[in-house]
This record gives structure tokens, C-alpha cells and sequence, in this order.
């Protein structure tokens, strides 16, 4: 299963590898990494039908926004799972990603066990 991680902060990568080492090692999880909105929709575009199953994307970033590129993911891809992350847990945000379609709403610091909870929900299903 691969996902696409989304974040214009560019040590989250580190960090996801390290917390699903586990995952990657034994579950054959594949982690992308994307800087920034425009990057997340070019590596979805570039495959047909994209292989990536879950988007993990932070809200606020320069350019286009995670609720942007989420908008576009579910027109263009709307079989991939999108989960959307804040460092601020406001209502409006999250309103507005779940009237996006989002599958689920993550404030900072990230749950991991909470987000690997929602990752094998979804390859469950």
C-alpha cells in the first residue's frame, strides 16, 4: 500500500519513516513524500491509476493549501482516502475538511497510533 505524505515542513519525512518502521518493514508500506500541494497532485497525475490508496496532508502550507489540493484529490481521485492535519484543531478547519470529503481530521502533534489505527481501517475495507 503506498501513501503520500503532504507537508511543506521537510522533516517530517524522518520522522514518519522512523514511527512506521515497522510497517514498512513487515507490511510492505510505501511512503511518498510530497513538499507541497502542487508536488502531492503531480505524483498522483504521474501514475494511471494512481497506486497511492491515502493522502496524509497538512492544511497550511504556502501556495496551494491542503484544503485545496484535498478539493482537487476528490474530483480527480476520489477512491484515495484523504486525511488532513493541523497544528490547530479549530472548528472551521475541520468543517471544512470534512465537507471536503476528508476521512479524518488530525491536529499536531500527530497520534500515531491514531493514524496507523485509521490506515489499517482502510486497507480493511
Amino acid at each position: 500500500m503506498k501513501i503520500l505524505i503532504v507537508d511543506d515542513e521537510r522533516d517530517v519525512e524522518d520522522l514518519f519513516r522512523q514511527k512506521f518502521r515497522k510497517e514498512i518493514r513487515n507490511e510492505g508500506l510505501e511512503l511518498v513524500f510530497a513538499f507541497s500541494g502542487q508536488e502531492a497532485l503531480e505524483i498522483l497525475g504521474s501514475e494511471n491509476p494512481p497506486e497511492v490508496v491515502y493522502v496524509f496532508s497538512d492544511i497550511n502550507m504556502p501556495g496551494m493549501s491542503g484544503l485545496e489540493m484535498l478539493g482537487i484529490i476528490k474530483r480527480r481521485f476520489p477512491k484515495i482516502h484523504v486525511s488532513m492535519i493541523s497544528a490547530y484543531g479549530d472548528k472551521e478547519n475541520y468543517s471544512k475538511a470534512m465537507d471536503s470529503g476528508a476521512k479524518g481530521f488530525f491536529t499536531k502533534p500527530v497520534d500515531f497510533e491514531a493514524l496507523k489505527a485509521e490506515i489499517k481501517h482502510i486497507l480493511n475495507q
